[in-house]
């Protein structure tokens, strides 16, 4: 069976052009959905109804309570949504809502490295375990791991060998002898005393991981937090204000960020009562996943963030085509590969590429998508999972279907309605 992640990658770029507590039982879905009302936010320019009418269909088939969607071409925001389908009124999505984006926030984390490299104050073969500090002992090969590894994911981690560190916190509590919650620190003390499940450079295995210590080399090499560096250096410069880190409880949710939705629960590990909690609220801890999946972010503002990959200004054009280079491995046998913290997918011919990165977290599931004609856009979802067993990761071709049933495109630009 596909994973989600396994349907992005076969189709994003292929195209040629409720209740605020959390989980929500079947039953009480059923005796709900009457009451739920559509309600549509913000702002679109006219034949553009294609996108509206593809959110509406999945995420009422999928009963989700809040979306956003964002759509650029030639650098211009044409779309710019929130879509509601909940009969709680206390809260409506609109096109600066924020949503926690998952792993969305590798390509920020990416650019943050870029920008350190052009500075020249860093470089892509520099080796991770000297520069934090990391013992060797339980692998030498630890020693070879370098920057660019580390972006690629070619550092020698795979989760299909042992389980994600990022989302073991008790394991982790329990060899190294410490409680709950645990610490980044003490997940890389967890790591690092254990073998690499490959020689680094080898092959490709999706690391969350490796981000993590990317955002160490960030810190140590900027001499400052990652959240303050990727702020000042990355966002700042195209007017990106809205984008914070965010928060694992209930009770440090934004004013202007949505609730979170799941069937799931699950066992706190944001302390050591063993309470039940809603499963977006503290069955994984947001706050360690900062570099790999810690953001929060609306759908214009990742947006706005796209627009740094079309042209030389925060990044340069040396940097920008870095990004979106082959690794040493290559192109997989699906015909992408992974950049600098973005799926790449060379268009037929060689004239272009489409570029992606999906994110999924309990509560959670994003999209951006820059494709090579020109046409961005970014979907964030406020839940993943939902008794109908509908897969969430469908929207990427629909959304590409939506695209190209456009018959006349826009030439507006709503970027400064949003102060972007």
């Amino acid at each position: 069976m596909l994973t989600r992640r396994d349907t992005l990658r076969l189709f994003a770029g292929a195209a040629t052009a409720g209740v605020a507590s959390g989980a929500l039982p079947a039953a009480a879905e059923r005796e709900t959905a009457a009451a739920r009302v559509w309600k549509v936010t913000g702002k679109s320019a006219s034949g553009l109804a294609s996108f509206d009418s593809t959110l509406k269909t999945f995420m009422q088939a999928r009963t989700i309570p809040h979306a956003s969607l964002a759509v650029v071409r030639k650098g211009r925001l044409v779309l710019a949504r929130g879509y509601n389908w909940t009969a709680d009124t206390s809260f409506a999505a609109g096109p600066t809502s924020l949503f926690r984006i998952a792993s969305v926030s590798k390509p920020v984390t990416a650019a943050a490295v870029m920008k350190l490299v052009q500075d020249g104050k860093l470089s892509l073969t520099a080796k991770v375990a000297p520069m934090l500090g990391l013992s060797t002992a339980a692998d030498a090969r630890l020693g070879a791991v370098t920057v660019l590894h580390l972006l690629q994911h070619l550092g020698g981690w795979d989760r299909a060998v042992n389980p994600d560190p990022m989302f073991a916190d008790r394991a982790v509590a329990k060899a190294v002898g410490g409680s709950l919650p645990v610490t980044q620190a003490q997940i890389i003390t967890y790591v690092t005393g254990r073998p690499l499940d490959f020689a680094p450079g080898t092959r490709y295995a999706y690391s969350n991981y490796g981000y993590l210590l990317l955002q160490k080399v960030i810190e140590k090499v900027a001499g400052q937090s990652y959240a303050s560096y990727v702020q000042q250096k990355i966002l700042a410069p195209v007017k990106i204000t809205r984008m914070v880190l965010g928060r694992t409880a209930k009770s440090l949710r934004r004013p202007t960020e949505v609730p979170y939705f799941s069937t799931k629960s699950g066992t706190t590990v944001l302390d050591t009562t063993g309470a039940s909690v809603p499963g977006p609220y503290g069955s994984s801890n947001l706050e360690n996943m900062a570099a790999h999946g810690g953001w929060l972010s609306s759908a214009v503002d990742l947006a706005k963030f796209t627009r740094i990959f079309d042209a030389a200004g925060v990044l340069t054009s040396a940097s920008i085509s870095r990004t979106f280079a082959k690794p040493a491995i290559g192109v997989n046998a699906d015909g992408w590969y992974y950049g600098l913290g973005w799926m790449v997918r060379p268009v037929t011919g060689g004239t272009g590429r489409n570029t992606w990165h999906d994110g999924s977290l309990i509560g959670t599931s994003t999209l951006m998508v820059r494709r090579n004609d020109g046409l961005s856009w970014v979907v964030l979802f406020d839940q993943r999972d939902d008794p109908s067993g509908l897969s969430y990761g469908e929207i990427d071709p629909l959304l590409h279907k939506a695209a190209n049933a456009v018959t006349t495109w826009p030439t507006t630009d709503l970027f400064p309605t949003y102060s972007l």
